[in-house]
């Protein structure tokens, strides 16, 4: 207990890392292993496939976390162990303590975590189903199976923690225990070797862009493909460019001469093999996280343009009562209303020459799904058998669609005999954000035309967007899921690192402000040590993403189109995180008594 009181501060980073990384993998066994909802969600066969490597990846990049975590609690303990020792206690005492203390510290941690992933899963869930207005079957944030395969898999990554920590305490000289915060984790790499790991990097980055590239041809087979060849090769590409990189730079009087950059070198290079192991993990959580909401975002995005594709209107009133006009005035930022009269008769439906000369109806110019082109629909453009056909039916009441189109003169139309009807169309800035008042004004409409609760099978933005909102939002859903998830992972990830060591730098920082150095370049030299530890995994990760992507081609029109929304977002996320990382930072290792 007073080992916990005297290093509170650091067991609180060590927890709430933990706590984090089963809540995340809670969350992402709630989708993988609930069969049924990923079968009835998803549009692709191999999803179960898909999350099953999902889960892989996941179960390494956790564990990879799990084996870091629990280097840092051995130095943060094995300086007292090693004093215990010094003072007469048993070996074997300090081998049941150290066991006893990892399994305790990570089974409270994966009980709270899990706790807090069931929470998470629901809170997210709901809030993602509301806004996405997503059309999500069998979701549970209560998931037995994946609760069960936490627990499993946490306990005994920290069983075999607790027994290798034990066997290295025992095995290491008790000097070395003592001062072990004080020796580099650096070796020196011959350049064959060097070299031979960028050749590495590039060529099993190489093999993995191409297998995502070549899904077609490829089928399954391209995601286990990616999956080894990516991981290994980033891991490569950290461990030979980043080491290449630090002594280039550090060669480069230039640059390193400057202020206290051989200082903020040094600082980079002294632990630099733990660095390479948890950028690579970085770099992979970014790439998820990023592809993930953009892949959601770009589902979205699927979504709006079969909802245009099936009317250039957000919702069509025919002779509305006064009730539902009541109902119109919840609209918001309508841009456009247009009436048009109509009359029929046994063959025919009527409209009047001089309104759609005034007001010509808007309609897809393209059969292409993906074209933003619209044409202006007047009667000498009038094609019976064209989109405009299907755009004008939209106007009739379902009763009258099949009936032939005829435009008149105002005297021609005063003439027929029948009631003079009416069809009016509204567009609204947002469809989103009117979607719960036009699906009022549809059900209204329809209930006046005596077509009961029809849903689909007519025509009308509605109905395109009701029936592509069943195809897509359920991926459109595990996109955003799954991509708040990985960022809450890759945040816990880096700035964990980055502040589990900065008790043992506090010391170097000390010395600087003792011997005259400015707190403002004390911390200048800490945005661009932290800054370098952000950037270059955030760099691969975008890269990752963009091929990535290739593997969506064939279920997305564009995964491409508006991608500086997603990136727009996760850049601003990821530079809080920054920001917030530095701030904590400084106020460990600066000494705000000696400025």
């Amino acid at each position: 207990m007073s080992g916990l009181k005297n290093r509170f501060r650091d067991y609180a980073v060590l927890f709430s890392g933990l706590v984090i990384a089963s809540a995340i993998f809670y969350m992402f066994m709630a989708l993988a292993t609930n069969q049924d909802f990923v079968k009835a969600n998803s549009t692709v066969a191999a999803a179960p496939f898909v999350f099953g490597f999902g889960a892989v990846l996941l179960a390494i990049i956790t564990l990879v976390y799990i084996i870091y975590a629990n280097t840092f609690l051995m130095s943060m303990r094995q300086r007292d162990y090693a004093m215990f020792i010094m003072l007469g206690a048993k070996s074997s005492k300090i081998g049941q303590l150290i066991f006893i203390e990892t399994v305790l510290v990570g089974s409270l941690a994966t009980v709270v975590g899990t706790v807090f992933g069931v929470g998470l899963t629901a809170i997210t869930g709901r809030l993602l189903i509301n806004q996405l207005h997503a059309t999500v079957k069998h979701f549970s944030a209560f998931w037995l199976p994946a609760l069960l395969i936490t627990f499993i898999f946490f306990i005994i990554l920290f069983v075999i923690a607790a027994v290798m920590n034990q066997s290295r305490l025992l095995k290491t000289p008790v000097l070395q225990l003592l001062h072990a915060d004080q020796t580099p984790n650096r070796t020196r790499q011959k350049k064959p070797m060097l070299i031979a790991q960028i050749v590495s990097a590039i060529v099993l980055l190489g093999i993995g862009y191409w297998s995502m590239k070549a899904i077609v041809q490829l089928q399954l087979l391209s995601i286990p493909i990616a999956l080894v060849t990516i991981v290994l090769g980033t891991y490569f590409l950290f461990n030979s460019v980043f080491v290449w990189l630090i002594s280039l730079l550090k060669r480069n009087r230039n640059f390193a001469g400057k202020g206290i950059r051989t200082f903020t070198l040094a600082q980079l290079s002294f632990r630099i093999r733990d660095y390479t192991k948890i950028l690579s993990v970085v770099s992979i959580l970014f790439a998820l996280a990023l592809g993930a909401i953009t892949v959601g975002i770009g589902f979205r995005n699927q979504i709006s343009l079969f909802a245009s594709y099936g009317s250039q209107y957000d919702v069509v009133l025919h002779s509305p009562s006064a009730a539902t006009q009541q109902k119109v005035k919840q609209l918001t930022d309508v841009t456009s209303t247009v009436t048009y009269q109509q009359k029929h008769d046994s063959k025919n439906i009527y409209y009047l020459t001089s309104e759609f000369e005034a007001h010509p109806l808007l309609a897809k110019a393209s059969s292409n799904i993906a074209s933003t082109k619209v044409t202006k629909i007047t009667p000498s453009t009038y094609k019976e058998y064209s989109p405009s056909a299907s755009a004008l039916q939209e106007l009739a009441p379902f009763k009258q669609r099949d009936l032939a189109v005829k435009f008149v003169s105002a005297s021609a139309f005063a003439a027929i005999p029948g009631t003079t009807s009416t069809a009016t169309t509204y567009r609204v800035k947002s469809f989103d954000d009117n979607y719960q008042a036009i699906a009022a004004l549809v059900k209204a409409d329809r209930k006046a035309q005596g077509m009961g609760e029809q849903a689909y099978g007519l025509s009308g933005k509605f109905d395109s967007y009701e029936v592509a909102n069943a195809l897509f939002s359920g991926m459109e859903f595990m996109g955003f899921f799954l991509g708040i998830a990985f960022l809450a992972m890759l945040a816990s990830t880096l700035m964990f690192k980055i502040l589990s060591g900065a008790a043992y730098d506090q010391v170097r920082y000390l010395m600087l402000q003792k011997i005259g150095t400015r707190p403002s370049v004390l911390k200048h030299s800490i945005r661009q040590e932290i800054g370098a530890l952000f950037l270059l995994p955030g760099i691969v990760g975008v890269v990752h993403v963009l091929f990535g992507l290739q593997l969506f081609k064939a279920l997305m029109v564009n995964p491409y189109a508006n991608l500086w929304l997603p990136f727009g977002i996760f850049i601003v996320l990821y530079g809080i995180y920054y920001f917030l990382t530095v701030w904590l930072y400084q106020g460990i290792v600066i000494d705000k008594e000696l400025n």
